[in-house]
Formats: structure tokens, sequence, C-alpha cells
């Protein structure tokens, strides 16, 4: 299992996550930020936990953010 941890008040909007995995990620019309379909909110992080098959899918996005708010974590 693989939990991702994701820092939305930092997003700057560039849509990188969104490019490599739109099932899992989208743009907010209202503020033109990233947000992490199906998550729950802890603090200033959005979790979720993902199967081990989308890791490599999951680390691409995290790699590509420039702002490095994508965190990857096996459980």
């Amino acid at each position: 299992m693989i939990q991702i941890a994701f820092q939305r008040n930092k997003c700057i909007g560039c849509y990188a996550c969104v490019e490599v995995a739109p099932e899992h990620w989208a743009m907010s019309r209202r503020d033109g930020k990233s947000y992490l379909r199906k998550s729950l909110k802890r603090g200033d992080f959005f979790i979720k936990n993902f199967p081990e098959p989308e890791f490599e899918k999951l680390d691409r996005a995290a790699r590509n953010c420039p702002a490095r708010i994508i965190r990857l974590k096996k459980l």
C-alpha cells in the first residue's frame, strides 16, 4: 500500500500532477489549484492510500511537481 500526503495550500497550479495521473488529480475551478480526488484532510495535508501498482504513476506525479508538495510513503 502507498500513502500520498499532498500539501494543497502550497500548490502553484502548474497542472503537472493532473497530466500524469488525471484519474487521481484534478484542478479546482474555484482557485486554480490541484486536488487529490477522494482524499481526507489532516491539518495542512490531504491524505489518500493507493494499491502498490499505482506507485510508478504517483511517483512520477510527485517528481514532476515543481513545488515539491507531494510525498509518498510505502505502508
